[in-house]
């Protein structure tokens, strides 16, 4: 049995034509369903990555140490592209959180609060880096240790 078309003049249309038939037979309510499905899918997935996100986040804030090392490791690579910095040492990082307290030291002139200072103690050189900017405002030279015993053995005392 050969199925007939219905109507004579829907045959004859062609495919872009009967989609286009099909697009205008559509209520509204029907369009706001579809594009309801669309928006729960697209907010679903948007969710869903949101949540893998906060999940990796939680398990990297769980091991402080980690965490730390993570930092360091990003810290040293911005200021490394920035100076020359020792590669052999993993430096001391501290966070200026009261500049006003250190505003008599040379070093810190220019600090701001949320600066990080990166100490590398066998190197013996300190690099003061801020990253509002991604600039290194200052670095210096520091003595670490027994001056005193250092100088005794240089005169022969």
């Amino acid at each position: 049995m050969k199925a007939t078309p219905k109507d004579p003049a829907e045959s004859e249309l062609s495919r872009p034509a009967k989609l286009k038939n099909n697009l205008a037979k559509l209520t509204w309510r029907q369009i706001l369903v579809r594009l309801v499905i669309i928006a729960l899918v697209v907010l679903s997935g948007f969710l869903v990555y949101k949540y893998v996100h906060s999940q990796n986040e939680v398990k990297r804030l769980s091991n402080p140490q980690e965490s730390a090392r993570e930092e360091t490791r990003q810290l040293t690579a911005k200021v490394g592209r920035l100076v020359e910095i020792p590669t052999n040492e993993t430096p001391t990082i501290a966070t200026v959180s009261d500049v006003s307290k250190l505003k008599d030291q040379p070093f810190y002139a220019k600090a701001q609060n949320g600066d990080k200072v990166l100490i590398f103690s066998q190197a013996r050189r300190a690099f003061l880096y801020r990253p509002s900017t991604d600039k290194v405002i200052e670095l210096a030279p520091i003595n670490i240790g027994n001056n005193a015993s250092a100088n005794q053995q240089q005169t022969g005392q």
